[in-house]
């Protein structure tokens, strides 16, 4: 694995027409699929699987699929581990990210106070966390999505708030739920109301805090069962992979947890999932699905992020194993009685992408393939020697919650010709007209993405 080859994206979509691009992102020094242009209705690349599957922010470009294998794998520290973090730049001029032929992408706001979790409202209202400003701000924009009309803070003096929540499910929710990093909250709730009309009731305690390199997970997000009998919320590791057995710090941590929505009854749902930093269910089975983050330090190619229905009781390796029975290296050895046990993730994502939020798209403005797809933000890494991440993928779902394990480029463009970063998003969400917004927390914006080309006859 040390003389990986990635065979150029161009070479193996040249039968499949090519990729469309905003021309003002068009950077000359990127792979030549990037640069270019569409002549035709939006193409479907082949599959890319292998080496030719992992590449890095030089060979994304709307269209191209991927799909990584478990078998495949390099061994650990087959690269070394590097530190690599993003080097932010300002927005270029006339730059916008990149969508597939016949979407529209647009500004929907600027100026925000480093946008996180963003969730739209029964009304149609988009609640933004604004993390590191500690609040929740409100968006209202007008009937065509096209302008903010009103822009209230919802809540603050909040907790490096995430996850956002309306309770119950339907059109008249009585509450919105918050997640900070060491707690859930929650608010009395009715629809239009652009700040909280009532003081936060504090529903559970949780473990909290990080923002370290390689671990201390701080996001915390939630959701609730179709039913809403049951609420979950998503915990990530206090650290890279320390031993949980000698580390009580762990406790709780790297799981998904499962309460009554007033906080009692608390369980782990599922456990051994490094860092869930996004979940939702999907609307057809009533499945949990999660967003992960896992381990760093293992090299340029290991381990894989990777998004995945979560089975109740579900052990996924953290942090004695990774993507079924491999073994950390750090902890040889380790818990030999639990190694059955792993579940292999339904989708592996690019090493060190950073997957965080992620939604399922009910809306119908987009083509009809794209019905019942989920949308995931893919933050960008930092222990990775060439780029990774840095875009909006989706991932091709059935009404069964089946995936094949496929993942396409759907949202790129965040980077400059030499590799700066000016994007990074987190939140997806689908817009009540059924477009899809996109909070970054690089530019400090959100972005409407809109299909405006041909429907079909």
């Amino acid at each position: 694995m040390k003389a990986l080859l990635f065979v150029p994206v161009a070479a193996v979509m040249a039968s499949a027409g090519s990729v469309f691009v905003h021309q003002a992102s068009v950077p000359q020094k990127v792979s030549p699929q990037v640069r270019a242009i569409a002549t035709g209705k939006s193409p479907v690349g082949p599959l890319l699987t292998g080496p030719a599957a992992l590449g890095d922010w030089s060979s994304d470009a709307p269209g191209v699929r991927r799909k990584l294998s478990v078998d495949a794998l390099p061994p650990p520290h087959d690269t070394p581990s590097v530190d690599n973090g993003a080097h932010m730049v300002p927005k270029p001029d006339g730059v916008l990210p990149v969508a597939p032929a016949g979407f529209e992408v647009s500004l929907f706001a600027g100026n925000l106070s480093n946008p996180r979790k963003i969730v739209t409202a029964p009304n149609g209202d988009i609640f933004v966390a604004e993390s590191g400003a500690n609040r929740v701000k409100v968006l209202r924009a007008d009937a065509g999505m096209g302008h903010i009309e009103a822009t209230s803070i919802y809540a603050d003096n909040l907790h490096q708030p995430f996850g956002i929540a309306f309770y119950p499910s339907g059109p008249n929710p009585k509450y919105v739920y918050i997640a900070n990093t060491d707690s859930v909250v929650r608010f009395p709730y009715s629809n239009g109301d652009l700040k909280a009309t009532g003081e936060a009731q504090s529903i559970v305690d949780l473990p909290g805090g990080g923002r370290l390199r390689g671990g201390g997970h701080w996001t915390r997000d939630i959701a609730f069962s179709p039913d809403d009998r049951r609420m979950f919320v998503s915990v990530g590791s206090h650290s890279n992979h320390d031993d949980a057995d000698t580390h009580p710090e762990e406790f709780h941590r790297a799981d998904i947890l499962e309460y009554n929505p007033d906080g009692t009854g608390g369980s782990v749902y599922a456990s051994g999932i490094r860092n869930p930093v996004g979940i939702a269910f999907q609307p057809e089975t009533g499945q949990l699905w999660a967003s992960v983050n896992e381990r760093d330090t293992l090299g340029d190619y290991l381990v894989p992020d990777y998004i995945t229905h979560v089975q109740a009781g579900g052990f996924y390796g953290w942090p004695w194993y990774y993507m079924g029975r491999h073994q950390d290296p750090d902890l040889p050895d380790a818990h030999p009685d639990l190694k059955a046990r792993v579940i292999t993730p339904d989708v592996l994502l690019q090493p060190h992408m950073a997957s965080l939020a992620l939604t399922f798209y009910e809306g119908h403005q987009f083509p009809a393939k794209y019905r019942g797809t989920i949308f995931a933000a893919e933050h960008g890494s930092w222990n990775k020697s060439h780029r990774a991440g840095y875009k909006v993928v989706c991932v091709p779902v059935d009404k069964n919650g089946q995936a094949s394990g496929e993942f396409d480029d759907f949202l790129t463009g965040f980077l400059t010709p030499d590799g700066d970063v000016w994007g990074r998003p987190v939140g997806v969400t689908v817009a009540r007209d059924g477009s899809l917004l996109v909070s970054d927390d690089g530019s400090n914006s959100i972005w409407r993405v809109r299909y405006v080309g041909k429907r079909p006859i």
